[in-house]
Parts: structure tokens; C-alpha cells; sequence
């Protein structure tokens, strides 16, 4: 057993001690917005926007309400028609297949892989019909799906790319030529996330949708804004929707945007010692990296053989005062609400494997070292028992 337990509860996510530090700022940026009195569409929506996509490389960032919304804004922009399909991964969480359903599209779920967890681009290939318009490709835990395969997929085929960027917002993708860019902006359109664990979190609910095209941006701010263009009040182009990211929420996302990098390399650094302590157990995997892609590990997830042994490691974990946490415990086509699109237990094996195996660590930006050492030597404890 390890030597020495850590004195403070060990927590999945602290958000009061990573935001202790920056109180001073966030009281000056809702002084701010008080003081501005400008509520809704405020001065300080726009303005992180700007540093937000500047942040991203250059793209364009188009706030809204959050990230579902910002899910089904994206398809928006696409002009699909009732029945048109999309095919999305079998293991992720509901929003990415329910921003599809909602608008009238038929969600085409496909398997993932089994080392990334992200979308197989072998297995999207082989799902592509005459009424495919699009492929969402989500970045879970933290690392990109494999851009460059599903990006020559979506151009031999005519398709959209769109990317669920919500938890690996910061991470960056490799090209072909050896450049990098910003995951959410290799597709027509990237989403994210503010949900408040998110790894920019905002202290209520917000999103975003990020894009490098000038022309979409547009379009898609006015989808966001009830159909209306900049500057024409009352004037609707679009049907659109009411998604707006309060301008509160913006200021303080501003607050904490110049702090996202070194909260990355935080979290970097304590998956590494994950790794060091964890890679040599038999009885579990550590995460795998996606070529060409850097991990912002929103989670650390490992696997084990079966879900026995999962629910016994977890209940060790629990046992020993170390929270832990499925994400995702049911796969999509198993859940109630897309039993009409007639999948049966079985047809995506991996997906259905990994929601019985993965389990995800503590992990955020301020874990203190002695916590990390811990967690590491329970699981050690529990995996040479």
C-alpha cells in the first residue's frame, strides 16, 4: 500500500483551487460587465472571440450558448435536408448523435478504434451511402481522431467534416507538409465546450464554433442570432436560433484563456507520471497517443481486460479514497432514445467493449504531486495483488 496518504480529498476536477488564484481578475471582469451594464451581446463576447481564435492560429470563433447547440449549429451551416445522413461514432457522449437527430438527419453511427477510442476511418468508409452529407469526428479525452485520414475520406467522397472539439480544445493536429493547426480548425467546422470541467470552462454553460472560413463565420453568427446579420436588427436572413454566450461568461472565459496553455502542460506532465507508474502493469493499458496529434488529456483514461475487472479496480479506487469515473458506460446504439435506428447488441464491438473497460484517473491542472504518487500506487497495489 502506498507509504503516504495525501491529508486533502483527492478530487476528479478542483475547480475552487484553480480558480483561487485568478480571483482578483475574475472580480475586476464581472466589475466590468456590471459596470457596462451590457448583459447580452456585450463588448466582452466579441473580444473573446478574437482571442480565442487568435489563440487557435487564426481561425474565427463564433460563441454561443453551448456546446450542443454549437453541435447542431455546425450542421446548420451545412443546408443538409431531412433524412441526409451523418455518420458519427458509436462511443462518445449523446450530444454528438442528438444534434443530428434533432434536426430531421439520420445519425450513422460507426465504430471506433480500439487504441485511440476515436472514429475508425476504415470502418466510416465502409458506412458512406448515397445520402451521406457529413462526417463528425470526435476528439475524445483529449487527442484529435485521425484528421488526415477523415479529411481524404470527406473529399473523395464530397462529405463535410465537422469536429466535436469539447475536449481537447488547445491540442494541435499535424498536416501532410508537416505544419500543425489547431484541432477544431481543420474541418468546415469545429465546435467546443465551456461547460464548467471542461479544460477552458466557463463558470455556467457556453460554446463555440470555430471555422476558417470567413463567409461561414458569418453564417453561422447568424444562425446563432435568430437568423440576423450583424448590424441589421430585426432584418431575419436565416431561420436560426437564440444561442448566445452571455457576455459575463465571455469575460470571465477571457480571464482565463491566457492560462489555458500552462493548465495543457499541467495536465501533460501528470499523465506522464501516470504513465511512468502505470505502463508496466499487466493488467491495464495507459492512454495511446494518436500519431500526428498532441493530448490535452481533458481525461486520463486506461482500459482493462473486462468490465469484472474494471468494477473491481473501481471499487478499490473508492475504497482507498480515489474517485474515478466511466465515461461512457452505454454506447449509442444501446441507448433507448436511438433503438428506432435497429442496431442490436454486438454490431459495434468496440464501442460496446470499451464502455465495459475504460475507466478515467483525477486528473486537472492544479493536483497536487503527492496526490498523483498516490493514485499511481493504489492502482499499482491493486493491479500486482
Amino acid at each position: 500500500m502506498p507509504t503516504v496518504v495525501p491529508a486533502s480529498p483527492i478530487r476528479l476536477l478542483d475547480l475552487p483551487a484553480q480558480h483561487a488564484p485568478l480571483q482578483a481578475e475574475f472580480d475586476a471582469s464581472l466589475q466590468r460587465v456590471m459596470q457596462a451594464g451590457d448583459f447580452i451581446q456585450g463588448a466582452e463576447v466579441q473580444r473573446f472571440a478574437d482571442e480565442l481564435g487568435a489563440f487557435l492560429g487564426g481561425a474565427h470563433a463564433v460563441p454561443c450558448a453551448n456546446g450542443t447547440d454549437a453541435l447542431q449549429l455546425a450542421l446548420m451551416s451545412l443546408n443538409l435536408q431531412p433524412g441526409d445522413e451523418v455518420l458519427v461514432p458509436a462511443f462518445t457522449y449523446v450530444a454528438t448523435a442528438e444534434a443530428v437527430a434533432v434536426l430531421g438527419l439520420k445519425p450513422v453511427l460507426v465504430d471506433v478504434r480500439p487504441d485511440t477510442f476515436t472514429l475508425d476511418p476504415v470502418a466510416a468508409a465502409t458506412a458512406i451511402t448515397l445520402r451521406t452529407r457529413a462526417i463528425m469526428a470526435v476528439h475524445l479525452y483529449g487527442q484529435c481522431a485521425d484528421l488526415t485520414a477523415l479529411q481524404q475520406l470527406c473529399r473523395q467522397h464530397g462529405l463535410a467534416l465537422i469536429e466535436d472539439n469539447a475536449q481537447a480544445i488547445g491540442a494541435t493536429w499535424q498536416l501532410p507538409d508537416g505544419g500543425h493547426v489547431a484541432a477544431g480548425t481543420v474541418g468546415e467546422v469545429g465546435t467546443t465546450s465551456f461547460f464548467p470541467s471542461k479544460n477552458l470552462g466557463a463558470m455556467g454553460d457556453g460554446g463555440a464554433m470555430l471555422t476558417r472560413d470567413a463567409s461561414r463565420a458569418a453564417q453561422l453568427h447568424e444562425l446563432a442570432n435568430h437568423g440576423q446579420r450583424r448590424g441589421q436588427k430585426y432584418v431575419h436572413h436565416r431561420i436560426g436560433l437564440n444561442s448566445r454566450l452571455d457576455t459575463l461568461q465571455a469575460a470571465l472565459l477571457r480571464t482565463k484563456l491566457p492560462h489555458l496553455g500552462s493548465w495543457t502542460a499541467a495536465r501533460q506532465h501528470i499523465a506522464a507520471q501516470y504513465d511512468a507508474a502505470l505502463g508496466g502493469l499487466t493488467r491495464l493499458h495507459i492512454p495511446a497517443r494518436q500519431p500526428g496529434s498532441t493530448h490535452v488529456f481533458h481525461q486520463y483514461t486506461i482500459t482493462l481486460a473486462n468490465q469484472t475487472e474494471r468494477d473491481a479496480l473501481q471499487q478499490y479506487l473508492q475504497q482507498h479514497g480515489v474517485p474515478s469515473v466511466v465515461y461512457y458506460p452505454t454506447p449509442l446504439h444501446l441507448q433507448p432514445a436511438y433503438q428506432y435506428l435497429g442496431h442490436r447488441p454486438g454490431e459495434f464491438a468496440v464501442a460496446e467493449h470499451l464502455c465495459a473497460t475504460v475507466l478515467s484517473l483525477p486528473i486537472h491542472p492544479v493536483m497536487p504531486p503527492e496526490q498523483v504518487r498516490y493514485v499511481g500506487e493504489v492502482v499499482q497495489t491493486w493491479a500486482r495483488g
